[in-house]
């Protein structure tokens, strides 16, 4: 089967839309109307002015969508495609977490479940984390969950003290700067940036910083011709449509391959996609109570992003 003709022609038979991560196999970037990172997604989702919205990512990235924008069925291709950072956040442990610190504010990361957003005061992403941060006063107290590699950056970035909850990306967190170091004794001329989620050794040895959309800019615009890519490998499609005239490393996850694939993001196919738009199925389906408390933190990321000018 010709899945991208008979996906494109039921796209426009049901007025839907394919919101694709970067993290999504090359295939489906290619088709989807919108490519981009967790804040740019969500965005989209918010202001889409459509019947269905087909998700191609995570379980937390289509409930996000759902939550922002309800009117929409929205589909998940595959309801396994979960979230080890996520995961690492159950609600009955952060929730005794949190009394510890009864005087704090809770920044979750978009990386929970839709029941550790109604214990936050407002939801960040890596691309606008620091300056969401900054945007509160410097003695305001704040637990920062679930990913510590990500708080304890914005830590050292704003000077801040927030409390962090212990959870990681198993994707990014087990990558090692003997691995980035070893890319870059072979490539000395190559340049290193990495994704927040990674360790803060591979963060301190990085030439950049940011969030996969920072990552796209930053290796389109510098002059480096080559890049040690500290990241899930998928953003490397996206890399080398920019740059077709560059070169792109991904750091490996071990010394098998030279790949760093999220199992829960590679779960998605061109067939399971066109199955979900054919059959309008898996839906995501929410609790309405839930929805309505975590869509407050979320719309409060929103707003403050928009004020802040973080697209």
């Amino acid at each position: 089967m010709d899945y991208k003709n008979e996906i494109q022609k039921l796209k426009k038979a049901k007025n839907a839309i394919i919101l694709a991560h970067y993290y999504q196999i090359g295939e489906i970037q290619d088709i989807a109307d919108f490519v981009g990172d967790s804040l740019g997604l969500a965005q989209k989702a918010a202001e889409a002015h459509a019947d269905i919205i087909v998700f191609a990512g995570v379980h937390f990235m289509a409930e996000v969508a759902k939550i922002i924008n309800p009117d929409a069925k929205v589909l998940l291709p595959d309801m396994e495609a979960g979230c080890s950072l996520a995961d690492s956040c159950p609600y009955d442990d952060f929730a005794a977490f949190k009394a510890q610190y009864p005087d704090h504010m809770v920044i979750s990361y978009i990386n929970t479940t839709a029941a550790i957003k109604t214990l936050s005061d407002v939801i960040c992403t890596s691309g606008n984390a620091v300056k969401l941060v900054e945007s509160f006063p410097k003695d305001q107290k704040i637990i920062f969950a679930p990913d510590r590699n990500l708080g304890g950056y914005v830590n050292r970035v704003t000077g801040r003290n927030m409390v962090l909850w212990d959870g990681t990306c198993e994707v990014h967190d087990i990558l090692t700067a003997e691995a980035v170091l070893k890319l870059k004794e072979e490539n000395p001329e190559a340049k290193i940036v990495a994704h927040p989620e990674c360790q803060q050794q591979i963060l301190e040895i990085a030439d950049f910083v940011g969030s996969t959309t920072g990552l796209l800019k930053f290796t389109r615009t510098d002059p480096a011709k080559k890049f040690i890519v500290a990241t899930e490998t998928g953003i490397l499609h996206q890399m080398q449509l920019d740059s077709p005239d560059k070169e792109f490393l991904v750091v490996p996850s071990d010394e098998t391959c030279s790949c760093n694939d999220c199992p829960y993001m590679k779960l998605n196919t061109m067939e399971k996609l066109y199955l979900a738009l054919e059959n309008e199925t898996p839906e995501i389906v929410m609790d309405e109570t839930v929805m309505e408390q975590a869509r407050k933190p979320i719309e409060r990321m929103l707003e403050i992003s928009r004020k802040l000018k973080i697209i």
